[in-house]
């Protein structure tokens, strides 16, 4: 919760000159849209939540952020939560090859590049192929989405059961037995 509240105030680039809105407003734009479509699906929501952490654990990097991002939450969120995290780059990448008319953010489709540009056709189908695609598609949606300047999304305290909920969870798994 200490690493999503200090995203007040953060931006997704160090200048300032990305999306329009900061992390922690697009943070909770993001899983409120996958908590009103998805209900049920907390650790989407979750990863909705925390996919863009990378951007303030380290400024700049475009290219590496969902990884970071992944790596950071893994411990505590769990496997599922970190993979959605990590695929939402690629998701993007996906969706660009597959949706070529789909319109990115101005600073979506700059990064875009950085991350690897339109996946290739084969690249495309095994990203399909991945249990996970499909989530990371509609995560990358509502990450889409989830930049409108002055949207009410919620405060960030009401995920913290949730997430409370999902740590508990990643402990009991991995407890000795």
């Amino acid at each position: 919760m200490e690493l999503l509240h200090a995203c007040k105030g953060a931006w997704d680039t160090p200048d300032r000159s990305g999306d329009p809105v900061d992390l922690h407003d697009h943070a909770l734009q993001t899983a409120a849209l996958l908590r009103r479509s998805h209900p049920y699906d907390k650790e989407l929501q979750v990863a909705g939540l925390v996919h863009d952490l990378g951007h303030l654990l380290r400024p700049g990097d475009d290219a590496g952020h969902a990884d970071h991002a992944a790596d950071a939450v893994r411990p505590l969120l769990g496997d599922r939560v970190a993979r959605l995290v990590r695929l939402h780059v690629p998701a993007k990448r996906y969706l660009a090859a597959v949706e070529p008319e789909r319109t990115l953010s101005p600073q979506s489709a700059l990064t875009l590049r950085a991350q690897g540009g339109v996946m290739g056709e084969a690249e495309a189908r095994a990203f399909a192929a991945d249990p996970e695609a499909a989530a990371a598609v509609i995560l990358r949606q509502a990450d889409d989405a989830g930049k409108v300047v002055g949207l009410n999304a919620g405060e960030l305290e009401d995920w913290r059961p949730v997430i409370e909920l999902l740590a508990a969870r990643v402990r009991s798994t991995r407890a000795p037995a």
